[in-house]
């Protein structure tokens, strides 16, 4: 029974970063391909971790899995904030379908002294 759920978390995790690669294809800008490329570590990389302990089942994998999962969420959402961030200042331009920056409304509310639009 481990192992039939154990495939099925895993093949879902492969779908996920099957998806976060067509999303870095055909995304228009790179804020949005930032986006899929996260959801497709956090979503695709977990899931099968987490069909690959629960297959295995032994302490030891649990374990390891669970750091690696834990190491995962707080690194790839940190990256991402720091690449989307880099790239804002460095004048990159979101696509034409953007409908608000906010960030950049902040950063003007920030330099003339206003509270920042929440």
């Amino acid at each position: 029974m481990n192992e039939i759920i154990g495939s099925i978390l895993i093949t879902i995790g492969v779908l996920f970063d099957l998806l976060g690669c067509v999303g870095l294809v055909r995304l228009p800008d790179v804020y949005n391909r930032i986006q899929a490329s996260t959801k497709c570590v956090v979503l695709g990389t977990t899931l099968s971790l987490l069909g690959a302990m629960v297959w295995l089942g032994t302490a030891a994998v649990v374990i390891k899995g669970l750091l690696c999962i834990l190491f995962l969420l707080i690194t790839s959402s940190t990256a991402a904030h720091a690449l989307s961030r880099a790239a804002h200042r460095s004048g990159v331009q979101l696509a034409d379908a953007s409908v608000v920056d906010h960030y950049a409304q902040d950063l003007q509310a920030i330099s003339s002294n206003e509270e920042p639009v929440s």
